[in-house]
């Protein structure tokens, strides 16, 4: 199951699990951006997922149950960015932020939970950010979307740690996609969405005696990072 999966991060990660042989069930809010034919050859299946309206998730993980008899893997790729500022924030944007970075995952899970932990070797990745493991600039809210998607991710590790699924916060600073166009870097000097799902697809098939439960990517020198 891929959350957000009609561009960017999510779209890379479910192209690349699909062509890894995986079978896919792609949580999409446009049926227009469903992938074609040869997407995933072992099986494909498109859901309208709006992340923002609770109730949601519990039907997608119903109906991939039904289409496919089993989930392994879950990724958490569905997110927004909204400018909140201390000085200028807007409390809608903040209620946003929170709705769709931290609480829409968190039912996610919720709902994906069971079917995980029968699995054995459950994955779950949760796109983070470098934002929610230090601050380097004024937007408090996204920050802390993404603060919570730490502690959310670890979370998952110690509630199923013993069922067999393992958790991974992905860490990236800047991607080239639609997210962080008005950058003032380049998309050239960005990590590409590509290089991510390539990571991605090798550590949900690490066995459970070798988990990763961070993973920063920068596409530039931090000191710590």
């Amino acid at each position: 199951m891929v959350s957000g999966a009609s561009r960017g991060i999510g779209r890379a990660i479910a192209a690349e699990l699909g062509r890894q042989g995986f079978a896919l069930s792609l949580g999409i809010r446009d049926a227009k951006a469903s992938p074609g034919e040869g997407f995933a050859p072992a099986g494909l299946a498109s859901f309208a997922y709006e992340a923002g309206e609770p109730g949601n998730e519990a039907a997608w993980v119903a109906e991939t149950m039904a289409r496919f008899g089993r989930i392994d893997v879950l990724v958490n790729a569905a997110g927004i960015l909204r400018e909140v500022s201390l000085e200028s924030g807007d409390p809608a944007d903040l209620d946003d932020l929170l709705a769709i970075n931290v609480k829409a995952p968190f039912r996610l899970i919720q709902a994906a939970l069971p079917h995980l932990n029968a699995s054995g070797e459950g994955r779950v990745v949760n796109v983070a950010s470098l934002s929610g493991k230090r601050v380097r600039n004024g937007n408090a809210g996204y920050q802390m979307s993404k603060f919570a998607m730490m502690g959310l991710s670890h979370a998952v590790r110690q509630a199923a740690f013993a069922s067999g699924v393992r958790a991974l916060a992905l860490c990236p600073s800047y991607v080239a996609t639609d997210m962080t166009a008005n950058s003032t870097i380049s998309p050239e000097q960005m990590t590409q969405p590509q290089d991510v799902a390539n990571l991605v697809a090798m550590i949900v098939r690490l066995p459970n005696t070798a988990s990763i439960s961070e993973l920063v990517i920068n596409c530039g020198y931090e000191a710590m990072y």
